[in-house]
């Protein structure tokens, strides 16, 4: 295992998330410089973790001599530029999501890593809950059969930092915060070859005094025939709602990953004090996150890229991921101003995907719709005549 000499660009709260993990997890791998605009918070991050030096030079921090990975943990307006320093300069780049503010930015930072010839790696922590994975692999291993739908919820009071609510900075409201995390996660169930054709996606700006969406809804549909659905939203009270459910021609997964995770606790009050990203009260009933850079995907996600950085191999998470998602967001603002579904426009290397289609069970020259266990035990058939199109109900047998 070789050990990398880290610059971290950016010290809000995400910066802090993943220096957290980078110190905590494999132990080897070190922030040496931390790049802010304000020298007063990047002395306070260094104090913080424990970093030898702080700049205010972006280009500084990517060029120091010690340094051969650059994580960029920015505001989404400064991506780009960043992306393309750091491949100038012929090092590894980790960036934080979303890859740009449209997929044209997210094409251009991947075309310049890819001519560079660097490592790269698209830090969707959300793809890399314990949770998750397990529950890909299971997809992975057909436990579910064909996948047909997959829904993924992220919702909260709002964001952190004052940028956020800046559209100009960002690309949008909480489709490009919050829905790069679900769309990536309906990829990932749904099968990164499943090209996504087209999208239906409703706005709205129903609480907060800005320029763009606070709330939104969006189907993707799939060449599969599979469909994709998110929700997001910036008005949610109570904290942050992460779920996912998937559904399948042979079984259903519910993932639950922040509100509801076993751990519950009541207080009337006393010291106030951190429960969880977003929580919104430290009194009441309380439900905090055991290890949250665990529960919340940053230490399989640097492992994994990290891992992959040693081997030379492609981590889990690609900047062509990144611009797929990107892609989709576009197409997700297309549709709600156009108030239709729109097609996803996005240079696809995934190949092609066959449709769902079960083969049809006979029985008795009948086709079978479905079967069910009667309360007596009995075996109860739904059948179809392929002769007339007529359906029946047939009572087949008694179980022992």
């Amino acid at each position: 295992m070789r050990a990398h000499s880290i610059a971290m660009l950016g010290t809000g709260l995400i910066g802090d998330f993943y220096t957290m993990t980078l110190h905590g997890q494999r132990g080897a791998d070190r922030v040496r410089v931390v790049y802010s605009r304000s020298e007063e918070r990047g002395r306070a991050f260094s104090e913080r973790w424990g970093i030898p030096e702080q700049t205010t030079s972006i280009q500084a921090a990517i060029d120091h001599p010690d340094v051969d990975v650059v994580v960029v943990a920015l505001p989404n307006h400064l991506h780009e530029e960043a992306v393309t320093a750091v491949a100038k300069a012929g090092k590894a780049v980790l960036c934080t999501k979303p890859l740009g503010r449209t997929a044209a930015e997210a094409q251009r930072m991947l075309a310049a890593v890819e001519k560079a010839g660097v490592f790269a790696g698209y830090l969707e922590d959300l793809c890399y809950t314990p949770k998750t994975l397990k529950a890909i692999r299971s997809v992975e291993e057909g436990a579910i059969g064909d996948v047909t739908w997959v829904r993924s919820r992220e919702t909260h009071p709002g964001p952190h930092s004052a940028w956020f609510w800046d559209g100009r900075l960002t690309g949008g409201g909480p489709i490009i915060d919050l829905g790069c995390h679900c769309i990536e996660i309906i990829r990932n169930f749904a099968g990164k070859g499943n090209r996504p054709v087209e999208v239906l996606c409703h706005t709205d700006t129903l609480v907060h005094p800005i320029d763009d969406e606070d709330n939104a809804i969006a189907l993707i549909r799939f060449e599969s025939g599979a469909i994709g659905q998110f929700e997001v939203s910036w008005t949610f009270r109570g904290g942050m709602d992460l779920r996912d459910e998937v559904a399948g021609t042979h079984g259903t997964i519910w993932l639950n990953h922040f509100l509801r995770t076993g751990f519950e606790m009541f207080t009337a009050g006393g010291e106030k004090g951190y429960v969880a990203e977003k929580a919104e009260t430290s009194a009441g009933w309380l439900f905090p996150v055991g290890d949250e850079v665990s529960e919340l995907g940053y230490v399989d996600m640097f492992t994994d890229m990290f891992r992959s950085m040693d081997a030379g191999t492609a981590p889990r998470e690609t900047f062509y991921d990144g611009y797929v998602v990107n892609s989709i967001m576009d197409a997700c603002y297309r549709s709600a101003k156009a108030r239709a579904w729109v097609p996803v426009e996005l240079d696809w290397r995934g190949g092609t995907t066959a449709r769902i289609a079960a083969k049809p069970e006979l029985y008795d020259g009948q086709v079978v719709i479905k079967r069910e266990l009667l309360p007596d035990g009995r075996e109860k058939l739904i059948l179809k005549d392929p002769a007339t199109g007529d359906f029946s109900d047939r009572v087949v047998a008694v179980k022992g």
